[in-house]
């Protein structure tokens, strides 16, 4: 099975790092990881972006998927369904777990602020993909 640290992640995918992503467990089970509330991130009203949050959450299910998938195979998003519940005007948590596993992977995250309301829910489906080869 495929094991992952963070730096790895940053590693395979720098957006991560540049977003402010910080892993506080990495298992196939479950990935979760923070981001820390800035204003550089914020939208009207101080509330994290819409994006940001976003990018969280596929950065999270990547690593869920990677954990999940075949061994030398790379995740890509080919689907995402985003519901934002409420601001998130605190650094907050997300929680990646699988749903469906194979092939196409699907994977639901949840993002809760610091007092732990839920603030957002994301549904992807990851597929698969193989290194081309010369």
């Amino acid at each position: 099975m495929l094991t992952l640290e963070a730096e790895d992640v940053y590693a395979l995918a720098p957006y991560a790092k540049t977003l402010g992503v910080v892993f506080e467990e990495i298992t196939a089970a479950r990935v979760q990881a923070r981001l820390e509330h800035d204003l550089s991130l914020s939208t009207v009203g101080g509330g994290l972006h819409g994006g940001a949050l976003m990018g969280l959450a596929d950065v999270c299910a990547a690593v869920c998927a990677a954990l999940n998938g075949p061994a030398g195979a790379a995740p890509a998003t080919v689907e995402s369904s985003t519901h934002f519940l409420r601001p998130a005007r605190t650094s907050v948590l997300a929680t990646a777990r699988p749903l469906r596993l194979g092939r196409n992977a699907v994977v639901e995250v949840d993002i809760h602020d610091a007092e732990g309301e839920l603030c957002v829910r994301v549904t992807q489906v990851m597929t698969a993909v193989k290194p081309k080869t010369s």
